[in-house]
């Protein structure tokens, strides 16, 4: 067998200058002397036989070798933190998660879905339990993921990590709203024309969201530019803002289900053709599974079947709204 010269704790310096860009920065965040900090880099440097870093001023920035050990360094690291679980507390490694979700996931699907994880895994019997949820738009979560700082990931929208393994989940429609006093509903029978659209005020989530980046893809094409908008990094006060009449929103149909069985908020019918978007869960491919990351998988597996089944026989608003129209012109 070969023997290993390089040590967990140069490759925890290692991944630390590479997030923070400095030996000073990095030496605070992993609670060691600057000094010690670089002698422990230079040291990784040497074993290896080349540089990890260019030099930029005062600033540090990885270069082709560090780029490539990155994720192999997360990947031992993460390894060897598991480990370290294990041998403290078993029980609880077999319980404790780290999980993320984008902002419409987290806040209005994965609440029941933590609630059945911690039934079926006997958390409440167990003498100490801890894991850990993150919310974030999914370009954060994905990067989490990517950095090994989250087991598992749910997204609402496309993951450009290369890193993670990506596994189709949920559909989850996207419904165009407004108060019922805006005009564009004051002739419900009469869709607004492209037009009236691009002339109205959107409310719109942040570049790098799930749901901004499929609003995009759906609305762009017809409409080439939102003329004038207002960014949020909330699905929440978006609906509370179209809620008060301020603008149109185009959001998923779980963040708007209260707002439209109480009224607040009526689907507009518009030209455009209905929208549904795929959510995904995705994981680092190099991460190691646990007894609660296995069980939480089987449980999206679960879910997805279960969803599939309520969504099949419901038709999309679009459709429903286009059927409500045609029975109203038919009457006499």
């Amino acid at each position: 067998m070969t023997a290993l010269h390089l040590s967990l704790r140069q490759l925890q310096v290692f991944t630390a200058v590479a997030r923070s860009g400095s030996t000073t920065a990095a030496s605070e965040a992993i609670a060691l002397s600057q000094s010690a900090t670089s002698s422990a880099l230079k040291q990784l440097e040497r074993l290896l036989g080349q540089p990890l870093f260019d030099r930029v001023g005062k600033r540090l920035q990885l270069n082709e070798n560090g780029r490539s050990l990155l994720p192999r360094a997360l990947a031992l690291l993460d390894g060897a933190a598991d480990v370290q679980a294990l041998a403290r507390r078993r029980d609880v490694q077999a319980q404790a998660l780290r999980i993320g979700a984008s902002t419409t996931l987290g806040s209005y699907v994965l609440p029941d879905l933590l609630a059945r994880f911690y039934a079926q895994q006997q958390a409440a019997a167990a003498p100490s339990w801890a894991s850990r949820l993150s919310i974030a738009n999914t370009a954060q979560i994905c990067r989490a993921v990517a950095r090994f700082e989250l087991d598992i990931g749910l997204i609402e929208g496309p993951c450009h990590e290369p890193d993670l393994a990506v596994q189709p989940w949920l559909r989850d429609e996207l419904l165009i709203v407004a108060a019922p006093s805006h005009a564009l509903l004051a002739e419900p029978r009469r869709p607004p024309s492209l037009q009236q659209l691009r002339e109205q005020l959107w409310l719109l989530r942040e570049p790098g969201a799930g749901t901004r980046e499929a609003t995009d893809q759906w609305l762009l094409p017809q409409l080439h530019a939102y003329q004038r908008s207002v960014e949020l990094n909330s699905s929440e006060a978006i609906k509370r803002l179209a809620v008060a009449g301020l603008g149109l929103a185009c959001l998923s149909r779980w963040v708007l289900a209260d707002a439209l069985a109480a009224g607040q908020l009526q689907v507009l019918a518009t030209p455009l053709p209905a929208r549904s978007r795929p959510c995904y869960w995705v994981r680092h491919r190099g991460k190691q599974s646990t007894p609660a990351l296995q069980a939480f998988i089987a449980l999206l597996g679960e879910a997805a079947a279960g969803k599939a089944g309520a969504q099949s026989g419901r038709k999309p608003a679009s459709a429903a709204a286009s059927s409500s129209r045609r029975k109203a012109s038919a009457k006499p």
